[in-house]
Parts: C-alpha cells; structure tokens; sequence
C-alpha cells in the first residue's frame, strides 16, 4: 500500500480552493488529446474505439502507481505533461488512490474539469465515507475507528466484524476478541507508515476501520455525476462460487428485482450529492436481500471500472469508457439506452480451489476453436506453465483464476451455457506437489 503524505493532505484545501475548472474550448476539426493516468495497452485498445477522433495517451504506468509515494508520482505526472507541446484536452483516469487523487490536482493545475479532490477523498478513504454515509442513508453496517495504539473493538460492532484498512487493500475478518487482537496487531504493523487523516480527526495515528459483516448477494451500480445531477447508469449482479468469496461472474444488466434496483439508486443519489461528487464517473457496491428488497451499501469508488467495458459495449452498444471521457472534455453524457447485440453479457472466472504448479494451458489453437465455434465469447488464459496458482495476482485466498471468459446472450440461461461449454473446452495440466 502506498503511504499517504500528510503535506499533501494539508494542502488539499489549497488546491480545492485555488483552481476553478473551466470546459475545454470546441475543437472542430483536429484530434483532442486526451491523457489517461496509469494507462495500459489493453485499455488503450478499447479507448481506440471510440466514436471520436480522440488522440489517447498515458501518463504514468501502472507500475509507476503501484511503487511511487504521491508526491514523487505528481512531480512525475507533471513533468510529463509539461513536456506535451499540444493542447491537453482532458486529464482522467480509472484507477484508485493514487491515481484518483492525482487527477483532480492535476485538472485544477491545467483548468480542466475533474472532481472535486475533496470529493474523491471522501470516496475512498473507508472511515471519513462512512461518517459522510451515516448523514443521510441508514444502510450502512454498525462501524468505528479501531486505535492501533490501544486496539479495543468499537462499541455498537458486534462479531462476525471485518477490520479494514482506511485506503483499500487490507481487510479481514474476525470472529471474536482473540482473532481481533491478532488482526490488529498485524494491523499495526502493516500500517506503520500510513496516515490518512484530516483536520479534527478523531485519531491521528495509526488506524483501521471496524464494520459489521454483511449478508445477501451482491450488487453494484455505476454512474456519473454532472453539473449535481446524478444518474445511474447501470446496475450489476456480482455472482459467487457458492459457500465462498470469490467472484463467479459480473453480470450486466442486474438481474435483481426493481424495487432493489430503484433503492440503489436513491442512495447513490443521496451519498453522491452528500460528498460533494461532481465531473465524474462512480462505482457502488452493496449486499441485497432479494426477497425483502432491502439493500445496505459496502463501499464507493470515485472511479468507473474498465473491467467491465465490453459488458456495457454488448448490451448498450457502447463502453462506460465514453461517459469518462465526456465528463474530462467538459461535456454531458446524456442517457444511454440499450442498443447493443445482446441483452446480458458476463465476465466469468474460470478457477481452481486448490493450488498446484500448472503445468499445461490451452494454446492459441485451442482457445481461438473455442472463439469460432461460439459467438459473443472472448477468452483470457491467465496463468503461465511452471507457475504457481497461490502466487498469482488474482489470487482472492480462496479461488485461484485460470481464465477470464466474457460470455454476451440474449438471455441467463443462454449466457451459462456458453460459458459451461467454454470452460469444459478448455484443458489445463496441475502438478499438485
């Protein structure tokens, strides 16, 4: 995890104070440029179809992001774009923290329009979201700040409760005193160099996050926010291995009921203007009970996830990618509508629950017979032979992935029977030893 510096959260107001955006000027004509923090090939891919004559360019690589303290990264960031000779049309992104932080400073700096820092900041630091939450929604889990000083659990929280980090990327659960005093001691250690407060903070050193574990299914909802008006773009199932954690498939469209789907609406509506959110693209998740439509929300992304760009491409005919750059040019979305090939489309996780040494994978041979004999499939082989599965980036623990398949059908069924026929296609070796 990357520290955060407290000499730039002191001068975050200065920079929220000092830079008024302004919409960039027409340019009919000739090409925009675009620059994307932590830009990758593959997403580049995609942001090369859009509709428009858009010249997309990275600043900083993901590596970059993954290594550098803020500090260094925004020194970085700004000397690359001060050595750009052309016009800078629009500064976005869609990574999280730091990326999510160094595009609204970087906006301000060039007079571009971009979220509020502030705004970002409430997004994803857990605790100070929380607080913001509890203002205007009751379906939040019971939460409190946990002093990894003097770790004690929070009044209010009961067990099973999960202990988290204040920035994303730690998180575990706990079921009584004894696993509490072991996680936060872990914590402790762990989060020795992180500092992410604010003025009046209610704990100014090292600090995790205690919530109270939620139960249902999972769902999330991803839209934008322009000049205060909020709009829900889309909604999405995440599905599970059952008894587990890991992630089957997402989904789009939701396949849940209206009434659940209308109340994740209403309270993105309420915590997005609560924030201050404004210029961008977000992300919601939350856990659902079907039956009683009851939602309780997990957390906020300040950012869309590109991950799912060619499920919205399929099914409304265009990637979430557009909404990101219409919002960094300065411009208004508008609605979108369902004018896609397909009425649901997935992105499945093919994994394996034990870990091995893998020792075949299917060739490109095997892999593009799959492609032909199936439309509305793509297929992503993740690990390599001579890897092992515990020691690869999607490991969640529990799951390991072997492959990513995107599957787009006209209905549920027809969707996982594409996918179930895909994944007995696919041969893969293991050497449990």
């Amino acid at each position: 995890m990357v520290p955060v510096e407290t000499s730039f959260l002191a001068g975050m107001a200065t920079v929220i104070d000092t830079a008024e955006a302004r919409l960039p000027a027409p340019r009919t004509g000739r090409r925009t440029t675009v620059f994307v923090v932590g830009l990758d090939p593959e997403d580049l891919t995609v942001l090369n179809r859009m509709p428009w004559a858009l010249d997309i360019r990275g600043v900083l690589t993901p590596a970059e992001l993954a290594t550098d303290g803020f500090g260094e990264l925004l020194a970085k960031a700004r000397k690359e774009l001060d050595a750009f000779e052309g016009e800078i049309g629009a500064i976005t992104g869609y990574r999280p923290y730091p990326a999510s932080a160094l595009v609204p400073v970087l906006c301000a700096e060039h007079g571009l329009p971009s979220v509020p820092l502030e705004a970002v900041l409430k997004c994803e630091h857990r605790y100070w979201s929380r607080l913001e939450q509890r203002e205007v929604i009751d379906e939040l889990p019971d939460f409190g700040a946990v002093d990894l000083d003097r770790p004690e659990p929070p009044d209010g929280v009961p067990f099973p409760m999960f202990l988290k980090s204040f920035l994303p990327g730690f998180s575990v659960e706990v079921r009584d005193e004894a696993e509490f005093a072991h996680a936060a001691r872990t914590f402790r250690s762990e989060l020795a160099g992180e500092r992410f407060g604010w003025e009046g903070a209610p704990i100014e050193g090292a600090a995790c996050l205690a919530e109270g574990a939620l139960h249902g299914v999972r769902a999330s909802v991803e839209g934008y926010v322009h000049q205060r008006n909020v709009v829900v773009y889309g909604a999405l199932d995440t599905v599970t291995y059952p008894g587990t954690r890991s992630v089957l498939r997402y989904q789009y469209p939701s396949q849940l009921g209206e009434d659940t789907v209308r109340r994740m609406e209403e309270i993105a509506g309420l915590v997005m203007r609560r924030i201050g959110f404004g210029n961008g693209t977000f992300g919601m998740e939350f856990f659902c009970d079907p039956a009683s439509g009851q939602v309780c929300l997990l957390q906020i992304k300040p950012t869309h996830t590109p991950e799912r760009a060619e499920l919205f491409e399929c099914v409304d005919g265009v990637t979430n990618h557009t909404i990101m750059l219409r919002l960094g040019l300065g411009e208004d979305p508008g609605q979108r509508r369902r004018r896609g090939a397909f009425q649901i489309a997935g992105t499945w996780f093919l994994r394996r629950f034990s870990d091995a040494i893998v020792t075949r994978v299917p060739d490109r041979a095997e892999v593009a017979t799959v492609h032909e004999r199936t439309d509305g499939v793509r297929i992503e082989i993740v690990p390599r032979p001579g890897q092992r599965l515990s020691e690869l980036p999607d490991s969640d623990g529990e799951g390991f992935v072997l492959a990513r398949i995107f599957v787009a059908g006209h209905t549920e069924y027809e969707m996982s029977q594409k996918y179930q026929a895909c994944a007995a296609a696919l041969r893969f070796g293991f050497d449990a030893a």
